[in-house]
């Protein structure tokens, strides 16, 4: 096992350290942004732009929370929020004439995994996205034979690799598309879907929106979503961050040295909010500015990707379209990769919270997470080809991210204030604002909540 080492002081060090979060955006830049975001714009035009950049930045600091919780205790996402006070529920078999529990665990862990099977949803239709992209490209093949190769590339991938594959393959797939995107941006000032200041000013007018379906499903995905937040703490476990802070000894060196790696972990929590915003702000405005202006929808009764491409066919031209579909199938791809990845490692984590499995050795988790990461992609291969509808499937799993984020928020202000020693806690500037985000996170997914099933 690694020695505990001091965390670098230089900003190019730190720089050079980050990795976790860039792991995260290569996720979040894809359904949530090449679909949902789109989406959105396309039915609600600029009105919702204030929705989508809020959504992007506040939850950057319950993100940091759970990171936190992972750098100072080791402690993995499912088994911080398996200490949360409250209810916990079980199930009773007998056996041998005698009652057992087990799956015991905290009330929080049971909502999560009612998201984590909307998840699985999310990763089908993703995998119908690249199968039309693909087909869109001229790929004669049938579709559910498509989504089968691409699922079994990606259990082989992950199988083979653990996280520095992880890292370099999903950042290289997710950064030439963002840049496309951006310059596509700038060139639809030069087209007759310019974006004018009145559009921008619009936009921040505070109005919520007719469809809260898309909108819940939008919020709960766009920037760090659910899954994401609860995503993060693995990979930075992974990339070495608790190992180097050591174990807790309560003295001043290990503080300062927990301090230190916190602050290297902020450093890529923002670093990557400022790239994933980035990304998300000029997908939704390229939507609201061409989409909706052709008053064109993203359903599954359209081919959806070649609708999505009218973006950068209406500020590139014609030509565009196969840059398009070259960085749609990197980002969307990507998403799998990751988001099948992560889940795994959720997967392993999670048979061991409910008490179904043990692992002797870290040797005996990985080849669990290696299980999970070719049973995952089969069940989401095996999703889309029973439901297909990859637009329906991604929105079931935003709405189900969006249903938790105001629980997540609640477990990182208890996180905050009960479980982070004091000497480790933010200062007061820090605090304030993750109060502030935690009550937006609480107030817009409530209110979406509540409209949705018609309370308000």
């Amino acid at each position: 096992m690694s020695s505990p080492q001091d965390a670098p002081k230089n900003f190019g060090q730190i720089l050079r350290l980050i990795g976790p979060g860039l792991i995260l955006t290569a996720s979040i830049v894809g359904s949530g942004e090449v679909i949902a975001t789109p989406k959105v714009a396309a039915e609600a035009g600029f009105s919702l732009l204030w929705l989508i950049i809020i959504g992007c930045i506040i939850k950057v600091f319950v993100q940091v929370e759970l990171g936190r919780i992972a750098v100072a205790k080791g402690m993995s996402s499912l088994a911080a929020m398996n200490t949360m006070p409250g209810p916990r529920f079980s199930i009773t078999h007998r056996w041998n004439g005698t009652n057992h529990n087990v799956a015991s665990a905290s009330w929080l862990v049971w909502l999560w995994l009612f998201m984590y099977i909307g998840t699985i949803f999310q990763v089908a239709g993703i995998v119908g996205a690249v199968t039309e992209v693909l087909k869109a490209a001229g790929l004669k093949m049938d579709g559910n034979l498509l989504a089968i190769l691409i699922g079994g590339g990606t259990a082989i991938m992950l199988v083979i690799g653990r996280y520095k594959m992880v890292e370099r393959v999903s950042i290289a797939m997710v950064a030439g598309f963002t840049f496309c995107t951006v310059i596509a941006l700038g060139a639809l000032q030069w087209t007759d879907y310019a974006i004018q200041w009145g559009n921008i000013v619009d936009g921040f007018k505070f109005r919520m929106p007719s469809n809260m379906t898309t909108a819940l499903a939008a919020f709960g995905i766009i920037g760090v979503g659910a899954s994401e937040l609860i995503f993060y703490p693995y990979w930075v476990l992974e990339k070495g961050y608790a190992v180097n802070v050591g174990k807790n000894d309560e003295s001043e060196g290990w503080y300062q040295r927990a301090r230190g790696w916190m602050k290297v972990m902020q450093a890529d929590a923002w670093v990557s909010m400022v790239i994933y915003t980035l990304a998300t702000a000029a997908f939704f405005l390229l939507g609201a500015a061409v989409l909706h202006a052709k008053g064109k929808t993203v359903d599954d009764e359209t081919s959806t990707i070649l609708v999505l491409s009218e973006m950068y066919q209406g500020s590139l031209g014609p030509w565009s379209l196969i840059v398009f579909l070259v960085g749609a199938f990197f980002a969307l791809f990507s998403t799998t990769f990751v988001a099948t990845a992560s889940n795994a490692r959720l997967f392993a984590d999670a048979l061991e919270i409910f008490q179904l499995k043990t692992y002797a050795d870290q040797e005996a988790r990985q080849r669990m997470i290696k299980v999970g990461c070719v049973l995952l992609p089969a069940i989401s291969v095996l999703c889309f080809i029973l439901f297909g509808k990859p637009v329906t499937l991604v929105v079931i799993g935003g709405v189900a991210q969006a249903l938790m984020l105001p629980f997540l928020a609640i477990a990182a202000l208890y996180f905050r204030h009960q479980q982070t020693d004091a000497p480790l806690r933010p200062g007061n500037a820090w605090t304030f604002f993750l109060w502030l985000a935690s009550a937006g996170m609480i107030l817009i997914g409530g209110y979406s909540i509540l409209k949705q099933f018609g309370i308000m």
